[in-house]
């Protein structure tokens, strides 16, 4: 019977490597509107919300609704607040 090296047994696995995953976003931002192009290059599907925080108090912040960058997809995402944005981004997600 063949048996390991001292403490190979007790060796914890190397983690395989996460899949890559995730569209890459350009925001840009003119004036009070905001315009997100996203491509997915990888084989998994990517929900993409844009998320528009704005200046002014009295004017409302927008979460957009998620929408699906399939494989080697393109998304552009749009908002705008009354007057000027403070921030934009986009956040990501898996489906299913």
């Amino acid at each position: 019977m063949l048996l390991p090296p001292h403490g190979a047994a007790s060796r914890p696995r190397a983690a395989a490597a996460p899949e890559p995953f995730g569209a890459s976003c350009r925001v840009r931002t003119d004036g009070s509107e905001v315009t997100a192009d996203c491509r997915n290059p990888y084989p998994e599907p990517d929900l993409l919300a844009l998320h528009v925080e704005c200046l002014r108090w009295w004017d409302p912040d927008a979460d957009g609704v998620p929408v699906e960058a399939g494989p080697a997809g393109h998304v552009r995402l749009t908002g705008r607040c009354w007057h000027e944005v403070h921030h934009a981004w986009v956040s990501h997600g898996r489906t299913g």
